[in-house]
């Protein structure tokens, strides 16, 4: 071989000594790439975990945090409202009804005709539109002026669409999904604005749930929404109110509304993210609880956790970018990725293209994100079984004995608890979990318990208290 021929040998070797060291060289740093975005994921998980045991410590520190919330005003995070409901509506109810269910993003009117015995509710009629975005933010008259047009609008067109409203008195219910100091059961004063709202310048929507629920069935002792927001409210004895608060009442029951979402423990699994999300809120070491469970802060607990991977890996390519606004990943889509089940995850690669702009993303960095989902999703639903278990055990209903042991002439009492909310209602996975947990708690005494599923209940139950109050003053 000649000089030449020598040379140009030597130098494609070096050439592809060259390529070879590149490639490995990129082999590593993807490798290393991935192992921190595992990392990062594999410590999120371990921090967010929710053992048995731990949920057990939860459901105590709901049941301690009860009694102080009744014993004082202030002696708890929970509010403990009295709403001076004392009697719920029983199926005899009769008459038409109307109602408003003012929420978090929508406002709804409706209409309830009710039979009485053993007809129940004949019809209903249930109109839904979202609060404009101006209103969550303007005057409290701009608020009030939208509802009360939305419901003149709602009673011409169901009073045979005539353009008078005739002189004959309305009776309605009004469901209000904000905490509320009730004065009477048909006042009460506004603590705060919550989920968003920043209004300047009434039933609660849980208690419309037990309305409805206990309307069919009176095994009902408490409601949970676990949707946007997220509360709970039960069925308390006036012997512990009274002995309490000095209330007197002509009832053996009241119904108390916790305004759970802000109860807080050392034994809930707080992490890195969930104090930056607190801290970067607008209402910071507020409604604790409800930041961990519910439908308005989940996603953008998954944003931050893939934001930092962004940051920290390249396994996103350059997402960082995208993924760096607050709230871009909402709930929903955290629920579409995560019941994804197509083999190649067709519905988590549209949602990150067209929502977050994220392209190109690998099948295995897409299963990571699925499994971020979940780890959220689980930890959520099973912290809101150990806060609805909580509220058993105050009423001595988990089967652990206690005041109410839980038995009726011998035999075991069924206890329903009615939830609502779309993450319960629309999301699987999550109510497959919190179902689970429930049952994780309470072991074999799961069996006389019923966690049921309600539709509508804030809206229609407030038609019926409406109904049940102005029957027994007539």
């Amino acid at each position: 071989m000649g000089r030449l021929g020598f040379r140009v040998a030597l130098g494609c070797a070096a050439v592809s000594c060259a390529i070879a060291a590149a490639l490995v060289g990129r082999r590593l740093r993807s490798r290393r790439q991935w192992s921190r975005a595992v990392e990062l994921v594999r410590e999120f998980e371990e921090a967010c975990a929710t053992p048995v045991g731990r949920l057990r410590q939860v459901v105590d520190a709901m049941a301690v945090e009860m009694h102080a919330g009744l014993a004082s005003d202030g002696g708890s995070k929970l509010k403990m409202l009295l709403t001076f409901i004392d009697k719920l509506p029983d199926g005899s109810e009769e008459g038409t009804y109307y109602a408003l269910d003012l929420g978090v993003t929508n406002f709804r009117t409706l209409r309830v005709h009710l039979g009485g015995k053993p007809s129940m509710i004949l019809n209903n009629k249930v109109e839904c539109q979202p609060i404009p975005k101006e209103l969550m933010t303007g005057t409290i008259e701009e608020l009030f002026n939208f509802v009360a047009l939305t419901l003149k609008k709602f009673v011409q067109r169901e009073e045979n669409g005539v353009d008078q409203i005739s002189d004959n008195t309305k009776d309605l219910g009004f469901t209000f999904s904000f905490p509320v100091k009730q004065l009477s059961v048909s006042s009460g004063l506004l603590i705060k604005w919550t989920k968003g709202f920043s209004v300047k310048d009434d039933v609660n929507d849980t208690v419309g749930t037990l309305a409805l629920c206990h309307y069919g069935d009176e095994d009902t002792v408490a409601a949970v929404i676990i949707g946007t927001g997220t509360n709970a409210c039960y069925l308390e004895r006036t012997d512990a109110i009274i002995k309490c608060q000095g209330l007197l009442t002509n009832s053996g029951v009241m119904v108390v509304n916790m305004e759970w979402g802000n109860f807080w423990s050392s034994h809930l699994p707080k992490t890195s993210y969930d104090i930056s999300l607190d801290n970067e809120s607008s209402n910071p070491n507020d409604q604790g609880f409800e930041k961990m469970i519910s439908g308005m802060y989940l996603g953008e607990i998954v944003r931050r956790v893939l934001h930092r991977i962004a940051e920290e890996s390249e396994i996103f390519s350059d997402a960082a970018q995208s993924l760096s606004a607050p709230f871009v990943l909402r709930t929903p889509l955290v629920a579409a990725m995560h019941e994804d089940d197509s083999p190649d995850l067709r519905e988590v690669g549209r949602i990150l293209e067209e929502h977050l702009k994220m392209y190109g993303v690998s099948k295995n960095a897409k299963r990571l994100i699925v499994h971020v989902c979940d780890i959220v999703t689980r930890r959520a639903a099973r912290l809101a079984a150990a806060g609805i278990v909580g509220i058993l055990k105050k009423l001595g209903r988990d089967g652990s004995g206690g005041v109410a042991s839980g038995r009726t002439k011998g035999k075991p009492r069924r206890t329903v608890v009615a939830v609502e909310g779309g993450l319960y209602t629309k999301y699987s996975i999550f109510r497959e979990y919190l179902n689970e947990a429930v049952g994780e708690i309470l072991g074999e005494e799961v069996a006389r318990y019923v966690l049921l599923r309600c539709v509508d209940g804030s809206g229609i139950g407030a038609a019926l208290l409406a109904a049940t109050y102005l029957s027994a003053n007539r």
